[in-house]
């Protein structure tokens, strides 16, 4: 009898949790928080429950010693393709204290944890590799959990989401603890979400914040008051960065600004109104027609990650360049028009990079 596809798994690297020391902070790759915490399509956080969050943050402490930034180092990249990317269904494997995922010690958290992340997204997944040859691997995050060691949970991590923890061209901090500090898995979603945000915050309006969070406010006060004040208070208490919030009407706005340094980790200074970044953000606007809702995505891009800020730079002068060619004045695309020429050409520099060989359809979206 032929074994079916899904079940022909090859183990090609193992990760154990062999290292007593706590991290002080573990470093969130956009890719898998885009694709796996939020859904792609509305961006609505998923209701990933405490103890499997437990296990994301484990997941990402114990290979952290090799995630890096492909710009940073290629040949690791090529390494990682030679090693995983190569064959369909090709898996690492993953050993974590159970005790990390269930301090208390209970094995019925922990056995939620990981049934909940076996299924969860569970399906056929699909990635080129650097030859531009497609493939396939089958499961959720992780799959097939045992408890080969006392005390200990073994899984497999498919080679699609493996790639999405370790290959992080532009990632965020997280505190590690606040899986252990905070009870409430939707404050730990938000303040995951809330470490995206650029330094001038956002605005949203209440339905799209209750979709986002899973959540059903009536009025924007109540979704103030009863959600965002009690998530202040467990991300004052424990978090480094922290928000104010404020209403008008149905629109949200969140501003956040960190608390104090954590060790190791480099917090930029907010000089609002005095950066660079801050006048040219306000140079794009100005001439350019931005209105506030449309520079809430494209000024995010802009202030959070400095790769992305480069290729907006580079897209622009080519958007200069060509409407000179044409003897057109820039200034006739306004507004949306604007944005939508910069994001065109957003894609095809993009694509002309390593990553976007990689992941054609990771590119920074600006609107």
């Amino acid at each position: 009898m032929a074994i079916p596809e899904k079940d022909l798994r090859l183990v090609r690297k193992i990760f154990e949790d062999k290292d007593e020391r706590i991290p002080e902070r573990i470093r969130l790759g956009n890719h898998f928080v885009d694709d796996f915490i939020f859904e792609d399509q509305d961006q609505e956080a998923a209701d990933i429950p405490i103890n499997a969050l437990r296990v994301i943050f484990n997941i990402i402490s114990i290979i952290s010693s090799e995630q890096f930034r492909p710009d940073d180092r290629p040949k690791q990249l090529s390494l990682f393709d030679q090693e995983f990317e190569t064959e369909n269904n090709i898996f690492a494997s993953i050993k974590i204290r159970n005790n990390k995922i269930s301090p208390s010690g209970s094995t019925k958290q922990v056995v939620e944890a990981y049934e909940f992340l076996a299924r969860f997204k569970m399906g056929w997944y699909k990635s080129v590799n650097f030859k531009g040859k497609e493939i396939k691997t089958f499961g959720g995050l992780i799959s097939t959990p045992s408890y080969d060691e006392r005390g200990y949970t073994s899984f497999l991590i498919s080679s699609y989401w493996l790639k999405k923890l370790m290959i992080i061209p532009e990632y965020n901090y997280i505190l590690y603890n606040l899986v252990y500090n905070i009870r409430n898995n939707k404050h730990i979603i938000f303040a995951i979400w809330l470490s995206k945000l650029p330094e001038g915050g956002t605005m949203m309006k209440l339905s799209s914040l209750n979709k986002k969070f899973g959540l059903n406010y009536k009025t924007a006060n109540d979704f103030c008051f009863k959600f965002l004040k009690t998530a202040k208070i467990n991300i004052n208490r424990y978090n480094n960065l922290s928000f104010n919030y404020h209403y008008k009407g149905d629109f949200i706005f969140i501003h956040p600004f960190y608390t104090k340094k954590i060790t190791g980790v480099d917090i930029p200074e907010h000089t609002a109104g005095k950066s660079k970044i801050t006048r040219r953000l306000y140079y794009f606007s100005k001439r350019y027609g931005l209105e506030q809702r449309e520079m809430l995505q494209f000024s995010y891009q802009y202030q959070t990650i400095p790769q992305t800020r480069q290729l907006i730079e580079k897209a622009f002068s080519e958007f200069i360049r060509i409407n000179r060619l044409k003897g057109i004045k820039s200034t006739n695309f306004q507004g949306t028009a604007f944005l939508n020429k910069i994001q065109e050409l957003i894609i095809q520099l993009y694509r002309e990079t390593k990553m976007g060989e990689i992941l054609p359809n990771g590119y920074p979206v600006i609107l």
